[in-house]
């Protein structure tokens, strides 16, 4: 590794704390991974986006990296720290003498546990995901609006950046590079008026700007955001829907959108972000447009390939429809949503709505908490499903696909969740899950920390309900979630023929 004039910087740094296990060189920036610490040092360069040239600009730039990054983890960052000249000559952190250089300073965490890395290795668990994006979710409420930045034409810059960057990489074919850029501008033209509205709604803010599986760890167990983009602040300050596209499209990079669904409807359950689903296409892809061009600049031309063809893929349209699981409780109506949103429509896939969420939901507690047994009267009942048809139809109308995740023992509601397809003009498949009542109590008895409320009484009780005639698609529950999920998508796309 060639570190030019910072060299005798590197090797200081390479023997603090115990010495360096690992240096590692990107095309901005140095680290030596050292036991308990990561030392990270800002490579003297200059470039159109970045400006790390001299001493005072490298710690400025250092302390402007610890202070945004300790938004997400200040678990993580201890700081920016001097690299001073002592008068004998040595290198000191924070000494007396002249400042020379600087760093940010971390602790260390095993590369093990980079979630890329944990991805890879098939430990990436539902838990772990659906804190991320909690936690991301978290962060953009916290961001204040900038009605400055963003918008349409901050989108058309991007675009623009990234097309003459395909090009000069050479990331794939010029006629590749030309169909998909065409393919992009289309979708911003016809998404610009979207992207104007949002900005005034204050849906940009200064984000993470970098949100890919290798900036995120386990850190004491949690899933950590860190390394957030810090050079430049209008590459930053862009459409939340913008930042989380980033980790939705590398959990489909990873082969995971199982977890690219579930990110995206955890994410949604936090923030209403629904009226920017038309948007996550395009947000998608570009990301995995610019992915492309930087590893092939690295000369990674196989990723480079990978990133090209995922940006291809993933602009797809999307396109509306409803599709209604219900069946008593203990049927496994959860987990057969799960399962199938992600291979519905485009990616991340469907949004699920769920009844038991939307009732914590109001009643303000978390998906987990247990509600006492007036949360479920018959009014408040009716003013849950009542949000669960208009959330569906708004999901619907927007062109995106949406799985309905409900009891529906009531004629009436298995007849309102079909109407509201229809008003949004959106194909509807109305299924009811069939099982015996050993088999639900057995499932509902092994629940844990499970956002159903239901117990054994509760299964009791419904079995005394009368659900009248069921006209809707049965299916046998007792088979395992990816047939019953492969079933239903079977089932649809013949309805759809």
């Amino acid at each position: 590794m060639d570190f030019g004039a910072q060299e005798e910087v590197v090797r200081f740094l390479a023997s603090l704390d115990g010495g360096a296990e690992r240096i590692v060189a990107t095309h901005i920036s140095v680290v030596a991974l050292c036991p308990t610490r990561a030392y990270k040092l800002k490579k003297a360069v200059r470039f159109s986006y970045v400006d790390f040239s001299t001493p005072s600009r490298r710690l400025e730039m250092c302390e402007r990296e610890a202070a945004l990054n300790r938004r997400f983890s200040p678990e993580l960052y201890f700081g920016a720290h001097r690299v001073t000249r002592e008068a004998d000559g040595s290198l000191a952190l924070d000494g007396a003498g002249e400042t020379i250089d600087a760093v940010v300073v971390m602790r260390r965490f095993a590369d093990d546990d980079l979630l890329d890395q944990i991805a890879k290795d098939g430990r990436l668990t539902r838990d772990m995901v659906e804190s991320i994006a909690r936690r991301i979710a978290k962060a953009h409420d916290e961001a204040a609006p900038d009605y400055e930045r963003g918008g349409a034409a901050a989108m058309r810059r991007i675009l623009d950046d990234a097309s003459l960057s395909l090009r000069k990489a050479a990331a794939a074919s010029a006629e590749e590079i030309d169909a998909l850029i065409a393919r992009l501008s289309k979708a911003l033209d016809t998404q610009s008026a979207l992207l104007d509205r949002r900005k005034a709604q204050g849906k940009v803010r200064r984000c993470h700007g970098d949100l890919t599986l290798r900036n995120i760890c386990l850190f004491e167990g949690a899933p950590t955001l860190f390394d957030c983009l810090e050079f430049d602040d209008e590459m930053a300050t862009i459409d939340v829907l913008y930042d989380v596209g980033f980790l939705l499209m590398d959990f489909c990079r990873a082969g995971a959108p199982e977890f690219a669904n579930l990110a995206f409807n955890r994410y949604l359950d936090a923030r209403d972000e629904t009226d920017g689903l038309p948007l996550l296409p395009f947000f998608m892809s570009l990301r995995a447009a610019i992915r492309a061009h930087v590893e092939a600049s690295q000369g990674n031309g196989e990723r480079a390939r990978l990133y090209f063809g995922l940006a291809e893929a993933l602009l797809a349209p999307a396109k509306g429809a409803v599709v209604a699981i219900g069946g008593l409780s203990g049927s496994g109506k959860s987990s057969v949503a799960a399962a199938l949103a992600p291979m519905t429509g485009c990616p991340p896939g469907a949004r699920i709505i769920n009844s038991d969420r939307i009732r914590k939901r109001l009643f303000g507690v978390a998906p987990t908490a247990r509600l006492p047994q007036e949360a479920y009267a018959s009014d408040v009942s009716a003013k849950v499903y009542g949000e669960m048809f208009g959330e569906a139809a708004r999901i619907a109308v927007l062109g995106w696909p949406v799985v309905v995740d409900a009891v529906f023992d009531r004629p009436e509601d298995r007849d309102a969740i079909a109407v509201a397809a229809e008003r949004a003009r959106a194909p509807f498949l109305g299924v009811w899950l069939d099982l015996d009542f050993a088999r639900r109590a057995a499932r509902v008895d092994a629940r844990v920390k499970d956002v159903s409320d239901a117990t054994r009484d509760v299964l009791t009780a419904q079995m005394e309900k009368a659900t009248g005639a069921i006209d809707w698609r049965k299916l046998d529950a007792s088979k395992d979630t990816q047939t019953i999920a492969a079933e239903i998508l079977t089932a649809f796309k013949r309805r759809l023929a």
